[in-house]
């Protein structure tokens, strides 16, 4: 589950936005002013923030600044104020989106998940309890470390980068193996398909992932 911290000295509207972003399967962090949220970042792991412009103990602005020094986290602000400078301020430090009170809630839950998904997409993917780390080209189950393969990881990253969708043989050949100008059979599939379930599935002789889909081809089934 996506950690948020919500930074909002409005304790209504940060009860409101806890309740509504845990409604949806969000865990949630608060912090009312710099100082705590300063702390919780340090303290916990997380996957984004929703920042007010205006705290009691300074402003969102200069907090922006000094986590992106260090931090590549989405960064969601909220404003009172309606004015193009602030927006393009805000977007010149580094803060991902900007909405302007009063604002629906539904919008912006729409879109703090495009902004997870974006960063997500970009630094690795996470499906079924597998973690796949792009920039370092490791996998993590259940935040343990795995150990695939050339081959098994480019299968891997080709099912989770197409999720619900039937890959055929050919495909996954062409994609896998042709690229190298390598030739091989139909088996070839087959037999990385059974090694790399070994790995990944909690019940590699009845999986849950990697479905086969009967004269069709092998489909990542996100459960």
């Amino acid at each position: 589950m996506k950690k948020i911290l919500i930074i909002e000295d409005d304790i209504d509207l940060q009860e409101g936005l806890s309740f509504a972003l845990e409604t949806d399967g969000y865990v949630t962090e608060t912090a009312g002013t710099l100082k705590e949220a300063a702390q919780k970042i340090n303290a916990v792991e997380l996957d984004g923030m929703i920042l007010d412009c205006n705290l009691p103990d300074g402003n969102g602005f200069d907090f922006c600044r000094r986590i992106r020094e260090n931090s590549s986290i989405p960064i969601l602000m909220l404003t009172a104020r309606d004015t193009e400078l602030d927006e393009v301020k805000a977007l010149e430090l580094g803060v991902d989106d900007f909405m302007s009170k009063p604002f629906s809630v539904a919008v912006l839950k729409a879109r703090l998940k495009r902004l997870l998904s974006r960063n997500e997409k970009a630094s690795g993917l996470n499906s079924n309890g597998i973690r796949l780390d792009k920039k370092e080209c490791r996998v993590y189950k259940a935040e343990e470390e795995i150990f695939l393969s050339k081959i098994e990881y480019r299968l891997l990253l080709y099912f989770m980068e197409n999720p619900g969708q039937v890959l055929s043989k050919e495909q996954i050949l062409e994609r896998i193996w042709d690229s190298e100008g390598q030739f091989v059979d139909d088996n070839t599939v087959s037999v990385n398909i059974r090694r790399l379930r070994q790995k990944v599935e909690e019940n590699p002789a009845s999986p849950s992932y990697i479905k086969t889909v009967y004269g069709l081809g092998y489909i990542w089934k996100e459960i």
